[in-house]
C-alpha cells in the first residue's frame, strides 16, 4: 500500500464493468478510495467535486470520454481535477485530442496494472490538489482551489497562505484562480486580458505584468510557482 494514497478519491468511468472492477480493486490495494461509473451520463449525476482524479475511457455509449472531459473542464468545480484517459485508441491524433482537452496522461489498452498504478501515483503527486487528503472534506463544502498551503475559496473570494489570510484585489484573485485551476497551462498576456478584464476597457499588456508582480509578493513563497515564459506569458508550476 502507498501511504501517500490514503484519503485520495478516484472515479473510474468505463462501460466495461469488468475492467472497472479490476481497476477499482487494484487501486484500492494502493490505498485510494475508488468509485466507478459505467457511462458518462451516470458519472455526471454524481457529486464530482470531491474527487482528486478521473480515469476516463474514450469509447463509451452516447457520450465519449472526450466529451465528458470537455464538460468537466468547463465546470469550475471540476476544471482543476486531473484526468487520465484509458482507451484502446492510441493514434497520434487521439492522443493529441486528449491532451488538448486538458488530460494529464493517456494510457493505451492493453496495459499492465502496475503501469496504471504508477501513472496514477505520478499524476496525483504532480498535480498535488490538496495540502493533505484531509482537505477533501473542505472541498465538499465550498468550491476550493488548493495547492499545498495556498487556498482559494471561490465562493467567498478569500485567500489563505499557510493558514494566514491574504488580501488580493479582484483582478489579482481572478488571475491566480485562473492559473491555479489550469496548472501548467501557459497563458499569454492576451489570454489573461481577455479572460479577466472587460472587453470595453482598453488595457495594455503591461498591466498584466504589474499585477503579476504584486500577486507574487502577496502570496509569499508560492510566488515562485508563477513562472514567466519570456515572450509568451505566464503559468502556475506545481
Amino acid at each position: 500500500m502507498d501511504k501517500e494514497a490514503k484519503g485520495y478519491r478516484i472515479l473510474v468511468v468505463d462501460d466495461e464493468e469488468d475492467l472497472c472492477e479490476i481497476l477499482k480493486f487494484n487501486l484500492e490495494i494502493e490505498g485510494y478510495t475508488v468509485d466507478a461509473a459505467h457511462s458518462a451520463e451516470e458519472a455526471m449525476k454524481m457529486r464530482l467535486e470531491g474527487y482528486h482524479l478521473f480515469l476516463l475511457d474514450v469509447m463509451m455509449g452516447e457520450t465519449s470520454g472526450f466529451k465528458l472531459a470537455n464538460m468537466l473542464k468547463k465546470q469550475p468545480e471540476t476544471s482543476h481535477i486531473p484526468i487520465i484517459f484509458i482507451t484502446a485508441r492510441d493514434s497520434e491524433n487521439d492522443t493529441l485530442t486528449g491532451f488538448n482537452l486538458g488530460a494529464d496522461d493517456y494510457i493505451a489498452k492493453p496495459f499492465g496494472i502496475r503501469e496504471v498504478q504508477a501513472r496514477v501515483r505520478a499524476v496525483i503527486r504532480r498535480t498535488n490538489l490538496t495540502a493533505s487528503p484531509i482537505r477533501s472534506e473542505m472541498v465538499k463544502e465550498d468550491e476550493m482551489l488548493v495547492y499545498e498551503g495556498l487556498v482559494l475559496n471561490l465562493n467567498t473570494k478569500q485567500v489563505e497562505v499557510d493558514g494566514e489570510p491574504v488580501a488580493l484585489t479582484k483582478k489579482e484573485f481572478e488571475m491566480l484562480a485562473l492559473m491555479l485551476a489550469h496548472r501548467g497551462h501557459l497563458f499569454t498576456r492576451e489570454d489573461i486580458l481577455a479572460k479577466i478584464w472587460d472587453e470595453d476597457v482598453y488595457v495594455l499588456g503591461r498591466t498584466v505584468d504589474v499585477n503579476i508582480t504584486r500577486l507574487r509578493k502577496k502570496i509569499g513563497a508560492y510566488g515562485k510557482n508563477i513562472v514567466t515564459r519570456q515572450g509568451y506569458g505566464y503559468y502556475f508550476e506545481s
